[in-house]
């Protein structure tokens, strides 16, 4: 994998970059679709190539690893070929999801016994058996194995976990540099700086992440319930000591002017379930705010949905006509909700993306948090 910074906004810490991997080349900022169990909820992969323009999405290695399981996946060819995609994927190392299993699992230093939210089995994930299953998954950027502790945790809780997340990360970059890619194309592996809402510990990570000299790196453990400015602080904090020349993934945000923050920060790749799942609940973002397509005042608005948007849905389709699906509870409407959604995501780094290179992103983006932010 291959990263190289094209432009700095001059006014803050925004970058414009291209990251290549084996299956393409993906353009920075950039935000990265879940696909959980292998698809991106009620959208086709043709659909995220044509309307949403997805660069690169998301496997998550915990659902991938119960349903269908790494033996059918390594039959198939890797995740990949089993579903049709052919650009970038990133996996994430399934530690956040054995983590929100509250109850059924237990946390040892050698790995995490849990039980599958399927059928009750039990399971146990170390950091080398992550980097199998993430090997027979076959993404093109892994995650390492970490602990996510709650956003409320004490510094004394915080502090041992990160012990043991950095134990873990060794042991991962181990077994990672001991095995080879199995279906013929490079893979690269992202360490997770975690440390909860403590600087101390975020700098003490960061430092500790930097010093692998993996190919990228990763923030985890934020958007987890502490407030935005102190998710803003931490970034801040963490950006400071990874290195410029790496990727910086921020994990599991967010909503529209989440990611703005973020990208002023220095954030490159984003990924969050919000634009599909608050799709499939009736709520659209767009370039002028936020829509609940349940409310009445759309019910005789024969409008486009989004004249402004850029997915063939945008214009096809009515406010009126949508929000009468939403009430049938029609399939269709999660589908063109979640599309929308998509789409926009993907335009606004795109605009975060040239409005750096054009030297005016700040000013751009102060407008657009008002806008993303509004309740229509």
């Amino acid at each position: 994998m291959k990263f190289q910074l094209q432009h700095t906004d001059a006014e803050s810490n925004a970058r414009a970059g291209l990251l290549t991997t084996d299956h393409g080349t993906i353009e920075t900022p950039i935000f990265m679709p879940v696909g959980t169990a292998g698809t991106v909820k009620g959208v086709l992969q043709r659909d995220l190539k044509d309307e949403v323009k997805a660069q690169i999405i998301l496997g998550n290695t915990y659902h991938l690893y119960l349903r269908p399981g790494t033996q059918v996946l390594e039959k198939a060819g890797g995740l990949h070929k089993f579903n049709g995609w052919d650009r970038p994927i990133l996996t994430d190392s399934g530690g956040f999801q054995v983590f929100s299993l509250t109850g059924i699992r237990k946390l040892k230093e050698e790995g995490c016994e849990f039980r599958s939210h399927i059928d009750g089995s039990k399971h146990f994930f170390t950091p080398e058996g992550v980097m199998d299953i993430e090997r027979s998954i076959g993404a093109d950027i892994m995650m390492a194995l970490d602990e996510c502790p709650p956003g409320t945790s004490d510094f004394d809780y915080a502090k041992k976990s990160l012990g043991l997340t950095h134990r873990w990360l060794d042991r991962c970059i181990k077994r990672f540099n001991e095995t080879e890619p199995k279906y013929g194309y490079q893979q690269s592996l992202f360490p997770i700086v975690q440390g909860c809402t403590f600087p101390e510990l975020r700098r003490q990570s960061a430092e500790f992440v930097a010093s692998k000299e993996c190919d990228g790196n990763a923030i985890g453990g934020l958007a987890v319930g502490e407030p935005a400015e102190v998710m803003y602080e931490m970034i801040e904090v963490v950006n400071e000591i990874l290195p410029k020349d790496k990727p910086r993934y921020l994990m599991g945000v967010g909503t529209p002017a989440n990611l703005l923050e973020g990208i002023e920060r220095g954030i490159d790749m984003f990924d969050c379930v919000m634009p599909t799942r608050n799709g499939r609940n009736a709520m659209l973002f767009t370039a002028e705010g936020i829509m609940n397509m349940r409310n009445k005042k759309w019910e005789d608005d024969f409008s486009p949905l989004d004249p402004f948007g850029t997915a063939s849905v945008d214009t096809f389709y009515s406010k009126a006509y949508v929000h009468h699906l939403f009430k049938a509870q029609e399939l269709l409407a999660m589908e063109i909700a979640s599309i929308h959604n998509l789409t926009f995501y993907l335009w606004l780094v795109g605009q975060a993306r040239q409005h750096i290179i054009a030297g005016d992103f700040r000013a751009w983006k102060n407008q657009m948090i008002k806008k993303v932010t509004n309740r229509l």
